[in-house]
Order: structure tokens, then C-alpha cells, then sequence
């Protein structure tokens, strides 16, 4: 048996469905289901008594629910141990628009200051991040929305807005002198970010505010990088709602144009995640206060 396959077992336990518990590890059902099977032919015995109405534990189930317990709550301890010794090494996850725009806005002023902190970055998107925190890989993470999930906290840092992008041409430049031109450049050929993104939920927002449905508009592409995007977009290829933050040095170079969306559906706000009750090294806690005093963002935004 391994860890992830007593992940598994104690989370089917816990949530009683094997659904909940592939939503709660950000695994498939089918993998669950594999661990489960994996771990009852390795003992011998059945744990799961799984019908179509409920999800009942056998004797032995939890018998070895107690004891998984205990190994997980002990590597967990473990690792924080660990932690605390190599915590001026921060595992930091972080997603595209933290990753590429806001850490390297604060991160010299930082370094300057704490000479002694180190950081290694893994980019992804905010539902990679999210897994990573959930399965001890990252210390802190950097997302761009919030997860409700029991075992998270999210804490606001940075004021974001979504804004759409065109290229430069004389009809775009045309319709920024229109009061309500954004039905009409929904109609354009767009290019979106892939799943898993917290700029593709924003957009999916506003795009449910106008009544539209993805399969409505006429995508182009699903790119999950805001460099290509932006590029994409100036080249001709299309129209994109991506952060403002991402855009606004294309925009102040006069390679696209901004449209501002609608402030109640725009705005958003980008997260630090991290293990609920989790125990922070102090350079961690540093850190977080340096950005939040940074961006001037109190938690209670």
C-alpha cells in the first residue's frame, strides 16, 4: 500500500461517495475506485461495501480507517518538521498572472530585505496549485480565485479586474467610441484560456452576465499563456478578456485596445492558499505581510 492509496481509502470513508472524495483530492473516480480495489486484494479482504444508494465501511474497513489515519495525521507531522528546519526554502506555488506579473514586482524589494529567504517557484494553473497545496508539495500558493474547500485558507492580496482586448484597427478604435460595444465584440472570433484558470472562471462570469454561452461564440483558441495571448491578440487573431494586470503593458505600448467590462462582474482578487490550521515558518508570515502591505489589501476585502 502507499500514501495515496490510504488518501483515498480514508477519504471515501470520511465523505461516505466516492464522488466527493475525487472531488475533495482533485483525482478522477475511476482512480479512486483502483486505490480502493488495489488496497483490498493487497490485505485480502474487503473494506468498501459500495451499492448504488450508499457507501458502507466492513469492520476491517475501519479498522485500517483508524490505523491510515494515524500514518497520514504522521507524515504530515513529519514534513512540517522538516519544514521548519529548510524554512528559509519556500516551496511556492503560483499561478500565470502571480507567476509572471506580481512576483517579479515584489520579489527584489523582498530579497533586499531578507537576504536569508529563498524561494522555488512552480507555475501553474490555480487548480494545479490548489492539488499541490492539498497534497503537501507547496508551502504557500498564489492563485487568481478562491476555493471553498475545508481543508484551505484563502487570504486576498491583490485588487484585480478583467478587462477584453482587440487588436488595433480602425473598427475597434470605432466602436471605444460606442457606449455598449461589448455585445457587439462578442461576436468577433475570441480566444480563451484553457479550464483551470481562475482568469477563465472571471470570464465565464461576465460571459454569464451578457447571456452568452460559451458554445455561442466563435473561438479561435484556448491558449493558457497571457504572453501568446496578448501577441495572438495584436497579430489579429482575435479578441481575449484576460486580467488587466497582464494587459496593461500592451496597452500602454498601443499594441491592442481595452474595453472595460461591467465593475460588478470584472473585478476579482488574487489569493494566498495554504493548508487550514497549517503551522506558517516565519518567513512564510513574512512574506505574506510584505505583499499585503505592498498592495495595501487588508484580509477583509
Amino acid at each position: 500500500m502507499d500514501m495515496k492509496q490510504l488518501q483515498s481509502f480514508t477519504a471515501v470513508v470520511k465523505y461516505r461517495s466516492f464522488t466527493k472524495a475525487a472531488a475533495r483530492l482533485y483525482l478522477s473516480q475511476p482512480t479512486i475506485s483502483t486505490h480502493i480495489r488495489n488496497l483490498e486484494e493487497e490485505l485480502g479482504t474487503c473494506l468498501i461495501i459500495r451499492t448504488k444508494r450508499s457507501v458502507d465501511v466492513t469492520p476491517r474497513g475501519q479498522e485500517l480507517y483508524e490505523c491510515a489515519c494515524n500514518i497520514l495525521s504522521l507524515r504530515d507531522n513529519l514534513i512540517r518538521r522538516w519544514s521548519s528546519n529548510e524554512s528559509s526554502i519556500i516551496q511556492l506555488g503560483a499561478s500565470t498572472i502571480p507567476s509572471a506579473y506580481i512576483l517579479p514586482e515584489i520579489l527584489p524589494a523582498y530579497g533586499k530585505e531578507h537576504p536569508e529567504a529563498y524561494f522555488i517557484i512552480h507555475q501553474n494553473d490555480s487548480r494545479g496549485v490548489v492539488e499541490g497545496i492539498l497534497n503537501g508539495s507547496f508551502d504557500l500558493g498564489m492563485i487568481g480565485m478562491k476555493y471553498d474547500h475545508e481543508d484551505l485558507t484563502c487570504i486576498p492580496f491583490y485588487r484585480d479586474r478583467m478587462v477584453l482586448i482587440t487588436p488595433v484597427d480602425p473598427r475597434f478604435l470605432a466602436l471605444k467610441e460606442q457606449e455598449s460595444p461589448l455585445r457587439e465584440l462578442l461576436q468577433e472570433p475570441i480566444i480563451l484560456r484553457e479550464q483551470g484558470s481562475g482568469s477563465k472562471k472571471s470570464a465565464e462570469y461576465f460571459l454569464e452576465s451578457m447571456g452568452v454561452t460559451e458554445d455561442q461564440l466563435k473561438v479561435t483558441a484556448r491558449v493558457n499563456d497571457q504572453e501568446s495571448i496578448k501577441n495572438l491578440v495584436a497579430g489579429g487573431l482575435g479578441i481575449s478578456i484576460i486580467s488587466e494586470r497582464a494587459a496593461l503593458n500592451f496597452v500602454q505600448e498601443k499594441r491592442v485596445l481595452l474595453f472595460d467590462l461591467p465593475d460588478q462582474v470584472s473585478r476579482r482578487y488574487f489569493y494566498f492558499v495554504m493548508k487550514r490550521n497549517s503551522v506558517l515558518s516565519e518567513h512564510i508570515r513574512t512574506f505574506i505581510a510584505h505583499v499585503k502591505k505592498y498592495y495595501a489589501l487588508d484580509e477583509e476585502n
